[in-house]
Formats: structure tokens, C-alpha cells, sequence
């Protein structure tokens, strides 16, 4: 949920413009909770509150279970349950033009996550459908680790805008350490490098200033158009080589950051924080209240925002 403005659509969205103005569609399907850990490699993957993906191709949303389930394997026992009122967990604009589903789940005292954000979005919008799905990982200050970012933004069958980031907590001109602790002797480079080598896969630049300052050199910020190739060449795409980049990347990110813990000084927990606070209301300021009113009505857009913003700490 930190790139809702970069679909072009969005950009030229006028203010207060509901969904209720669009076709009306179903009702979400019916999302359950449990756990997401599977049982064993012969049995489905079981689904959190958003982990039915209604909307997404298949591949799309195998990979996104997939990731989800190796959080939970990984970091679900050391994560608090649920606080997510049940109008958030699961939520629709009038008349189910536009739907969601958003968890989020805070670490436990002996953890060093903060917490993992969840989400999906489905809208209708004139060019088509748009949907936007986010893992989120922030990490508190007992580590100076950096935090995970995956938000995959589809505004057609063909075209994909794609960031996934290990964001830095700290300057990397003036922490050259922490440049080749996290991004340099990880090898973090070389998934950005496979995938930008795909022909139908183009480096995007962001239109904000501020997204592109927040992400590491080592960023996936890319845009994929399979064009004429149609919808079974961004399939065999997302199942090879985005399978294998974005699996990678939360393999680093979960050995390497999401249980760290470090002796951090005063001064330095007290710049993370600082920095994270900054990083936590620009998410909110610049991209969900900017646009989640335009696709679910201000009713809708203010419940969402203020269970970020409680789960935030802002």
C-alpha cells in the first residue's frame, strides 16, 4: 500500500469520486481465518484473512500464498494475533465495484518485527480492472534491519508494475558497514539483475521523489508489458522468473533481518525511530489517504486509514 498512485488512472482520478459511480460487481468472496502454515507438501496451503486473492491470475496468486505462507512458517509463532477490526479485514466500496482485504499482525515482545502488513485491492476502473497486492514488514528498533517491501500493481492481464525492496534504516553514504552487511555480501543485486533481464521487463521510475528516496540501490522497481504476447507470457513470467526473484528476496530478508537484534545506543534507536515515524505517516499521507477515498468512498477509506494508522502507532 505504498504505490496506489501509480496507476495512471489514479492520477487523473478526480477527488471524492467513489467507486459507487462504477459497475457494481459481486460481493468479495467469502475470506476465513486460519492459519496459513501448510501441513505438508501434499495439502493445499490453508489462508489468512486475505489470502483468497479472488482476483489474481493463478500464478499471481500462488506466488503471493506462497510468500505469506513462508512468512507465517517462519515468524508466525513470534507474531500477536490479529487486531484488525472485521469491517477492515475484509471491506468493499457501495456496490462492490472496488473490494479489499488487509491484516496486519504486530510482533510479540520477543521479536524483533513490528509488524507485518497484508493486503489486497480489486477495483474496476475505465481502463479495466486494477489490483494491487502488498506484503509490508516493518522492524522495531531493537535492530537497525532493514524492512521488506512487495506490492505487485496490475492494471491489466499484460502489464505489471512491480516493487520489492529491502528499504534501508540507515544513510548508506554514510554507513558503508551497512551497505555491505545487508545489500552488498548478500548478493542482494543479482535478483534486481536476472529479472531486468527478461525482454518485457523495463526499470520504472517512480513519479514521487520521495518513493524513490526511500528505496536501497538495490531495489526491484520495474514495470512488465507482455503487449501483444498476451496474458500467457506474463503467466510464464511471474511463474518463472518473479517466482524465483521475490522468493529470494524474502529468503535474504527473513535469514538475514526479520530476527536480528542488535546493541543499538541511545541516540542511534532513537534516529530509527525518527525515521521510521517519518517513513510510517508519508505512507499514509502521500498514497492511502490520498487515494483510497477516490476508490471506496470516504466512509470506507477513513476506517482502513485509522486501522493502519492504530496498528502504526501514529
Amino acid at each position: 500500500m505504498l504505490a496506489l498512485s501509480h496507476h495512471p488512472f489514479l492520477r487523473h482520478l478526480p477527488p471524492s469520486s467513489a467507486s459507487s459511480s462504477l459497475p457494481s460487481l459481486p460481493p468479495p468472496h467469502c475470506i476465513k481465518r486460519f492459519s496459513v502454515v501448510r501441513a505438508s507438501m501434499d495439502q493445499p496451503a490453508a489462508a489468512s484473512p486475505v489470502m483468497g486473492f479472488p482476483h489474481l491470475p493463478p500464478s499471481h496468486r500462488d506466488l503471493m500464498v506462497d510468500l505469506l505462507s513462508t512468512i507465517e512458517a517462519r515468524l508466525g509463532p513470534h507474531l500477536l494475533p490479529s487486531a484488525v477490526p472485521s469491517n477492515v479485514l475484509s471491506f468493499q466500496g457501495q456496490g462492490g465495484a472496488s473490494q479489499g482485504a488487509l491484516d496486519i499482525r504486530s510482533g510479540g515482545q520477543d521479536s524483533s518485527v513490528d509488524f507485518i502488513l497484508e493486503s489486497w485491492l480489486h477495483c474496476n476502473v475505465p481502463s479495466g480492472s486494477l489490483n494491487i497486492t502488498t506484503i509490508f514488514a516493518f522492524l522495531k528498533a531493537s535492530t537497525d534491519a532493514p524492512h521488506l517491501l512487495m506490492e505487485f500493481i496490475q492494471g491489466s492481464p499484460t502489464s505489471l508494475i512491480l516493487f520489492m525492496d529491502l528499504l534501508p534504516r540507515k544513510d548508506l553514504v554514510l554507513h558503508p558497514d551497512y551497505l555491505d552487511e545487508f545489500y552488498q555480501n548478500t548478493n542482494l543485486d543479482r535478483p534486481r539483475q536476472e529479472l531486468e533481464n527478461v525482454p518485457q521487463v523495463l526499470p520504472y521510475r517512480s513519479s514521487s521523489l520521495y518513493i524513490r528516496s526511500v528505496l536501497s540501490p538495490t531495489a526491484v522497481a520495474v514495470q512488465i508489458n507482455c503487449g501483444a504476447e498476451g496474458e500467457s507470457a506474463m503467466e510464464e513470467i511471474m511463474q518463472v522468473q518473479l517466482d524465483s526473484v521475490a522468493k529470494e528476496i524474502l529468503r535474504i530478508w527473513l535469514d538475514k533481518c526479520a530476527r536480528s537484534m542488535k546493541q543499538l545506543g541511545e541516540t542511534e534507536r532513537a534516529d530509527l525511530l525518527s525515521r521510521d515515524t517519518l517513513i510510517k505517516n508519508k505512507t499514509v499521507e502521500i498514497d492511502l489517504a490520498a487515494n483510497l477515498p477516490r476508490l471506496f468512498g470516504p466512509d470506507v477509506a477513513n476506517r482502513v486509514v485509522e486501522a493502519i494508522q492504530k496498528a502504526y502507532r501514529i
